[in-house]
């Protein structure tokens, strides 16, 4: 039954395509742009990088410099360290493909990879500085309250996760009191053969992104077809598929300059259903499971709100 159902959507979908050349081709044409501009300079080198660390022994260097500090917060190996730097640091998917390529190298369970999932792939600082923030919400004072929160809040839903967590996976302890990674984890030499197979499987990366963004684009373009949108709930509901064309549609609603900001705010935080459909290319064959990290990933967004509403509510009252 659920073969058939997909199969007529996919039908259904080309002879949309087919009436409805003109959305589709401007859909298409701005997630290329976006994806050629912006997503292709910026994270490609970060994921060749990242893949050569994962291969290599280049990842326990990172880690132990890390490790320490976020083994002990966070209750992650040294290895999940790395994941963790690379999720907040570097954007969607990249904690996704990091902790993925991380499980498949056996740098780490796959109980530890779930939860590293769980809150470790968010939108970029960069990302959030200036394109959200300085682009979009426009107020100076919320500058350093937006980028706190964003960041604290997968922290905070962390604390609840690894206690979800915690009764299935105990990450072992070393002499030092870190944790460690599972026995078995490997790492090659590097050479030019490790670096080849490091780029293609970036550019393969890479290239299944560009084409969610492009599809997701094409998806926000069709959706204001249908009869009776255009108003403020379906721009709230369609602006969720794609963080980037979602972002400024929520931004220029007419509605209260806290709404909006809070309503912003959630989209960033939970990345848009295109950035899960980036996450769960990044994560097939590992065993990870997508319907947990959307639950996760929308809890996430909702602690977010719950956040940028006290945020308000103090500094109203001038408590701040």
């Amino acid at each position: 039954m659920k073969r058939r159902l997909f199969t007529l959507a996919v039908i259904v979908f080309f002879f949309i395509m087919l009436l409805f050349p003109g959305p589709v081709f401007r859909g298409a044409s701005q997630g290329i742009l976006l994806w050629f501009q912006t997503v292709l300079p910026t994270l490609l080198p970060f994921m060749i990088a990242a893949n050569l660390m994962v291969r290599t022994n280049a990842v326990h260097c990172i880690s132990r410099l890390a490790g320490g500090l976020l083994g002990r917060a966070l209750k992650v190996s040294d290895c999940g360290a790395f994941a963790v730097i690379a999720g907040f640091l570097c954007g969607y998917p990249m904690g996704a493909k990091v902790t993925a390529d991380l499980l498949r190298e056996g740098k780490i369970c796959r109980e530890e990879a779930a939860y590293l999932l769980s809150f470790c792939n968010n939108t970029s600082p960069m990302f959030i500085v200036s394109y959200v923030v300085m682009q979009n919400i426009g107020k100076q004072a919320l500058f350093v309250p937006s980028v706190a929160i964003l960041l604290l809040s997968p922290l905070l839903c962390s604390r609840v996760f690894y206690r979800i967590f915690r009764g299935r996976w105990a990450p072992g302890l070393d002499r030092r009191g870190k944790f460690k990674s599972p026995p078995g984890a490997r790492s090659a030499p590097f050479s030019f053969d490790v670096l080849d197979a490091c780029i293609m499987d970036s550019f393969d990366s890479i290239t299944r992104v560009g084409g969610y963004i492009m599809l997701f684009s094409v998806f926000t373009e069709l959706a204001f077809l249908l009869p009776g949108t255009g108003g403020s709930l379906s721009v709230c509901l369609f602006s969720f598929l794609e963080i980037t064309a979602g972002v400024p549609m929520l931004a220029a609603l007419q509605v209260s300059f806290p709404l909006r900001w809070v309503l912003v705010m959630a989209l960033t935080s939970f990345g848009g259903f295109c950035a899960s459909a980036q996450t769960y290319s990044m994560i097939q064959g590992t065993g990870l499971r997508i319907s947990a990290y959307l639950t996760e990933k929308l809890a996430t967004a909702g602690v977010t709100s719950c956040m940028c509403a006290v945020f308000l509510y103090v500094s109203e009252r001038g408590l701040l």
